[in-house]
């Protein structure tokens, strides 16, 4: 992040409930099932009082529905990032995921070793740093304002501990993310903090 003088405030939440055109792993597809879409307005009643200046996405429909309605309802727009999408499935696509071919190296990650990659897709550090450089972006944009980025779970659980200060890696490990989930973090030139985790309260890390 540039020199920033005020911190911007940014409230990372998970898209919300989405149906697939297939049962098969895939990284594309999904978009708002009625419940979801009932979820991103909750979600815009929930960010309203925050004084949001902007939504930022994923590049994925279900991200992308859900900042649209939340911006419809806040009367601001919105921008999509390809950095924010979820973790690739890797060599796993087109198949029933069944078992998940993807648990041992999530948990890898949630373990600290981000050198773990998925077969035939990403490693630990190259989702944290893909993630990094949008919300940077989204940082230095919005100097003293608070934003809305939308994304989703595996990547919010593996790349929001890694960056912030007062995290613990395995932070999400028990503390799953539901749709609509929202993690709060502040970046400034000291780097990131986590305020709250799908309404808790945290510690900012300093002791």
């Amino acid at each position: 992040m540039t020199d920033l003088q005020c911190a911007a405030r940014l409230f990372v939440a998970r898209h919300a409930d989405a149906t697939y055109e297939s049962d098969l792993l895939s990284d594309d597809g999904g978009w708002l099932t009625s419940l979801g879409r009932d979820q991103a307005r909750r979600l815009a009643e929930e960010v309203a009082p925050q004084r949001i200046t902007r939504v930022w996405t994923s590049d994925l429909a279900r991200a992308v529905q859900t900042g649209e309605i939340v911006a419809g309802v806040l009367g601001v727009d919105v921008v999509v990032r390809r950095g924010l999408r979820e973790l690739g499935v890797g060599d796993a696509a087109g198949t029933s995921g069944e078992p998940d071919p993807l648990a041992a190296t999530f948990a890898a990650w949630l373990d600290g070793d981000l050198d773990a990659r998925v077969p035939g897709g990403e490693s630990g550090h190259e989702i944290v740093e893909r993630c990094r450089l949008v919300l940077e972006e989204v940082a230095d944009a919005h100097r003293g304002e608070s934003v809305l980025v939308v994304s989703h779970g595996g990547v919010m659980c593996l790349a929001l501990p890694a960056l912030a200060r007062n995290l613990a890696s395995g932070h999400a490990r028990d503390l799953p993310l539901p749709n609509g989930g929202v993690v709060a973090l502040e970046g400034d030139a000291d780097g990131w903090v986590a305020r709250s985790w799908v309404g808790t309260r945290l510690d900012d890390g300093r002791g």
